[in-house]
């Protein structure tokens, strides 16, 4: 699976947790930061594939990678305030955020070595 497709499968994953979210002022306020930022890595992804130029590449990468942090924030913030319980996707939503953060740093700092 190439990172294109990770990202949209993460953010497939995002949009399905946050829709668990409680309907409440936090939740609703948690669910829409979630989305933006868990969305948006995919959405960058994809514009770094249509960079014009590798400098162009290597902005949206690091936005992605970001992204991938903010989301990791949010979701850690939802496990740790409990907003959601017995939630057996939330630990794997934070470790493969962070799994991301990693790949897409691997992938900046490549493209950057062949500046």
């Amino acid at each position: 699976m190439d990172i294109q497709d990770r990202t949209l499968e993460f953010g497939v994953r995002i949009l399905k947790f946050a829709d668990k979210l409680p309907k409440t002022q936090s939740g609703n306020v948690l669910a829409r930061q979630l989305v933006r930022s868990g969305t948006s890595i995919g959405a960058n992804m994809e514009e770094a594939d249509g960079a014009a130029t590798k400098r162009d590449f290597i902005n949206k990468v690091i936005i992605s990678r970001k992204e991938a942090r903010e989301t990791r924030y949010w979701l850690r913030l939802i496990k740790k305030a409990q907003i959601i319980y017995k939630e057996d996707n939330l630990d794997d939503l934070i470790q493969e955020s962070h799994e991301l953060m990693k790949i897409l740093s691997s992938i900046a700092n490549k493209a950057r070595g062949s500046l």
